[in-house]
């Protein structure tokens, strides 16, 4: 599947039946005990993305690129950063917006726009956490060349190609393409790091429940 294909199907799926089930399991609504393992699974990776940047983000400006429902913009915000927080879904960005505090909306602009487009322009640092795991190598590795051309450090997650991983993405291959979400394509460090212009150094593996990412860094 192209790039702009596999853009559409995650746009289509985050603005259609996932809607309510990412805000949900992005707030402190009760969920299943299954979702609560991801939920706490990915606490933990944004906690590991934001602890890559400085905790003084004055006069920075950050890339949320796939923000959903806006948890670490909040976060990039209140540390001082100008964040430019996009995503794929309008409906997300709604709720981001809506979930912003009031003291911190001067400093922040939704777009919903493709998150690799040139037309946003530079910045000092790029977060991106679980929104780039549906794109093939080919596809992620040209986009994240061109991105760090335009900003010096760019701290994204992956899913890891671990054995259950792999497997589950095979697996989902049998499904119709219409009765199944879009499909994480499981990467490793050592496969991407080649195809890359900007040294690739890998931070962290966090596994919670189903929730199994890996927290990538690349610095021009």
């Amino acid at each position: 599947m192209t790039y702009a294909a596999t853009r559409s199907r995650v746009e289509s799926y985050f603005d259609g039946t996932a809607t309510k089930v990412w805000a949900d399991l992005t707030s402190d609504a009760p969920v299943s005990k299954v979702r609560a393992t991801v939920r706490a699974g990915r606490d933990r990776m944004r906690d590991v993305i934001l602890s890559r940047l400085p905790d003084d983000l004055t006069g920075m400006r950050v890339l949320d690129a796939g923000c959903g429902t806006g948890a670490k913009t909040a976060v990039l915000a209140a540390r001082g950063a100008d964040v430019v927080a996009v995503d794929v879904s309008p409906k997300l960005l709604d709720i981001a917006a809506k979930r912003l505090p009031d003291g911190l909306r001067p400093q922040v602009g939704f777009a919903a726009i493709d998150m690799f487009s040139p037309d946003l322009g530079s910045f000092d640092a790029v977060v991106a956490q679980d929104s780039m795991i549906y794109y093939g190598a080919d596809d992620l590795a040209r986009n994240l060349d061109a991105l760090s051309a335009r900003c010096p450090q760019i701290v994204l997650s992956v899913a890891p190609r671990t054995p259950l991983l792999m497997a589950m993405f095979w697996a989902g291959k049998t499904f119709p393409r219409a009765d199944r979400s879009p499909a994480m394509v499981p990467h490793s460090a050592a496969d991407l790091a080649p195809r890359l212009s900007a040294p690739l150094t890998r931070i962290e593996r966090v596994t919670s429940g189903f929730y199994i990412s890996e927290c990538l860094e690349l610095r021009a």
